[in-house]
């Protein structure tokens, strides 16, 4: 078989939407050998991967996984390089060969390979490590899609301690605006469908080929019927800390099933379990991790809810914003000089919690609120000076995100910002 039979030539599809993570992508190919594109299911790994690819082996086609089941070293020789292995987990024998091509010749820029986040649930002696660095592609943000994704993120320059670099878009979202973006999801597929029950369908499949599909990931009691009532509990708490046994008994399941379907939903980066901010300044905290589920626009199929019911109940509305804004943050963590790492807050009694921590790889502290409030009044940062007050220089900056229009400064070091600033300016970019 020829080259020319095997070999996909790279034809990026147009338009192309550019990713915060794309300088990423060209920083480690320029100084390393292989990286790999983790992320939830058609959140537009491969699409990403492309665009720095000279050749791809699509795994996922019978032609071209045969000849690396075969032959995976000799398979993996006819590719142009940058080779991009897409979908290598089901054709794992690849790893193995990318392992030794790596260890022969170490030149970077050599393979790109995107795939399903689950694989190293079921990989045996994962090949990999220390051979190949993951670079994460979450769901598209609002920076992506209307904003400038080339600028300075948003965590970085909140880490500056002030509202200097901080624009708003030239539209401002409104509430109704806010809960329309979260529902709608942040999947390629979903953001461009002219209508919301194209959108909703969409959705719904994705959730139908989750709980059928990769249920064979939770071992031997597989149940699909079970993973989804579990799943619509989590949904249920999202952006909350409820106790586990809340949540497994609301599925009626026991524990050691929740616990696996627990893994499952982390693996394949549906659910996430941010932990607890921990400080001996603060007194005594929970240790709880608060659960999101990683993209808002699951809740509406998995919930049957919709922009009118979201709005009725404040509790809805709440764990919607939160879960929205978290995502949209999420995105930032790995382009941002500040390594961040994301957290939650929660005294143990209850009297003191904040919605997302940002510590920095220097110790730190961006804290924030979310708001629904248009204008939220002082005391909505109360939270934020008691910990400001409490850890004094590692707090860098506190914010409250709201659903108004306007920025403004609440306190020394805390300022009430719109949720849309996310996506908005850097006034003093040169740009």
């Amino acid at each position: 078989m020829s080259q020319s039979d095997i070999v996909t030539s790279v034809s990026p599809p147009s338009p192309y939407i550019q990713r915060l993570v794309d300088p990423l992508v060209a920083e480690y190919l320029a100084g390393l050998p292989a990286i790999m594109l983790v992320g939830p299911r058609a959140t537009g790994k491969t699409t990403t991967a492309i665009r720095s690819g000279a050749s791809v082996l699509r795994l996922d086609r019978l032609s071209s996984a045969a000849p690396v089941r075969a032959d995976p070293d000799a398979a993996l020789s006819a590719y142009d390089e940058p080779v991009v292995i897409d979908e290598w987990q089901l054709v794992p024998e690849i790893l193995g060969a990318v392992k030794r091509a790596v260890d022969e010749d170490s030149r970077p820029g050599r393979y790109i390979l995107t795939g399903s986040s689950a694989a190293d649930l079921t990989s045996v002696g994962w090949p990999a490590t220390g051979r190949v660095v993951r670079v994460p592609v979450w769901g598209l943000t609002q920076r992506e899609l209307v904003g400038d994704a080339g600028i300075r993120p948003f965590i970085s320059r909140l880490f500056d301690g002030s509202l200097a670099h901080i624009g708003l878009p030239a539209h401002v979202p409104g509430l109704r605006d806010y809960v329309e973006l979260a529902l709608r999801g942040a999947f390629p597929e979903v953001v461009n469908q002219p209508s919301e029950r194209l959108r909703r369908a969409w959705l719904s499949s994705y959730i139908d080929q989750l709980v059928a599909r990769d249920i064979a990931l939770a071992g031997p009691s597989r149940d699909p019927v079970r993973l989804r009532r579990y799943l619509q509990a989590v949904a249920a708490n999202t952006a909350g800390s409820p106790e586990h046994k809340t949540l497994y008994e609301a599925a009626e399941l026991n524990r050691l099933t929740a616990l696996a379907y627990d893994d499952v939903l982390q693996s394949l980066l549906v659910v996430e379990h941010l932990p607890a901010w921990a400080s001996s300044r603060l007194g005594q905290l929970s240790g709880t991790p608060k659960r999101h589920i990683i993209d808002p626009g699951l809740l509406g199929p998995l919930l049957g809810l919709d922009l009118r019911s979201v709005l009725r109940s404040a509790d809805l509305l709440g764990r919607v914003i939160d879960s929205f804004v978290t995502a949209q943050l999420r995105s930032e963590l790995a382009v941002c000089d500040e390594a961040p790492r994301m957290f939650h807050l929660r005294e143990s009694h209850g009297r003191h919690e904040i919605d997302l921590i940002l510590e920095s790889s220097d110790g730190r502290v961006v804290a924030l609120e979310f708001k629904a409030d248009a204008s939220p009044p002082a005391s909505a940062a109360q939270h934020l000076r008691w910990m400001r007050d409490r850890i004094g220089d590692r707090f860098a900056f506190g914010a409250v995100m709201h659903s108004g229009p306007l920025p403004y400064m609440i306190d020394e070091r805390i300022a009430a910002l719109p949720i849309c600033s996310i996506w908005g300016p850097d006034h003093r970019s040169p740009r």
